[in-house]
């Protein structure tokens, strides 16, 4: 099954160090946010990504390109005509695809772009400015158990993001603007979708956070899995830094992998 990470944006609120690189390739512990992500995907077996690239998506690719060399001990040897020489090489048991899903393009917009790569399948999606220690395998099941077009996870944080109305059941009935008698339930990424979210998406303007999810809301056809544990976006200098020192004392919640 394929993840899809939306990785497109401009990251304006976070342009101190986005104006250089995707918010995405922002480093938390020396590693792109983007690759903590995947790390946390793989670990409940989840090896092939999508990755909707836009605002400086060459450097997620030459990222990529050169993950190997990232992370292997290197020796450059100019006595032998420019040989490269690399020891001990480890990379991820990744298969990644990194589409250029345009500079402007809406977070709706970038989904449907990539709808040839994933084709009538269900994956995941998520955003690629966040981690968690959400049990992707539950996840899962949970989606598979309801039968609906789309779950997301939940998660009880105040944060200006979009807000939810949830049933007994999970069942999401509203998705609306945050307002100021609103209580803390979010949206909080980590989404499942079958191919029939491709319905609601439009063209390159689609805000998958607006109409798309009201509609599937209004139609019945969007869960809430709910997550109490740890989430965290990284939406400002200040959420990367509390990142950085989680990960740098060794307790790092979303680092649920090995090694």
């Amino acid at each position: 099954m394929k993840t899809v990470i939306l990785a497109g944006g401009y990251g304006t609120r976070i342009s101190e160090e986005s104006k250089f690189k995707p918010k995405p390739m922002l480093e938390i512990g020396g590693m792109p946010i983007l690759w903590h992500i995947m790390k946390e995907y793989s670990h409940f077996g989840f090896n092939e990504f999508i990755i909707c690239a836009g605002y400086k998506q060459h450097v997620i690719k030459e990222w990529f390109a050169d993950y190997f060399l990232h992370m292997s001990d290197v020796t450059f040897d100019f006595t032998k005509g420019n040989e490269i020489i690399v020891h001990d090489k480890y990379t991820e048991q990744w298969k990644v695809t990194v589409v250029d899903t345009g500079l402007n393009t809406m977070t709706g917009g970038r989904v449907k772009r990539i709808q040839k790569f994933v084709g009538n399948h269900p994956f995941f999606l998520t955003y690629g400015d966040g981690v968690s220690n959400v049990d992707i395998e539950k996840l899962l099941k949970f989606h598979e158990k309801h039968g609906k077009c789309v779950t997301l996870t939940t998660v009880s944080i105040e944060q200006q993001k979009g807000v939810l109305d949830v049933d007994d059941t999970g069942c999401i009935f509203a998705f609306r603007e945050k307002d100021n008698e609103d209580g803390t339930v979010i949206n909080g990424g980590y989404m499942v979708c079958n191919p029939g979210i491709f319905n609601y998406l439009a063209d390159d303007t689609t805000i998958l956070e607006k109409e798309p999810m009201r509609k599937l809301a209004t139609d019945g056809q969007l869960m809430g899995f709910y997550h109490d544990g740890f989430w965290q976006c990284m939406d400002t200098k200040r959420e990367k830094d509390n990142l950085e020192k989680l990960w740098t004392s060794g307790n790092a919640p979303w680092k649920v992998w090995e090694g």
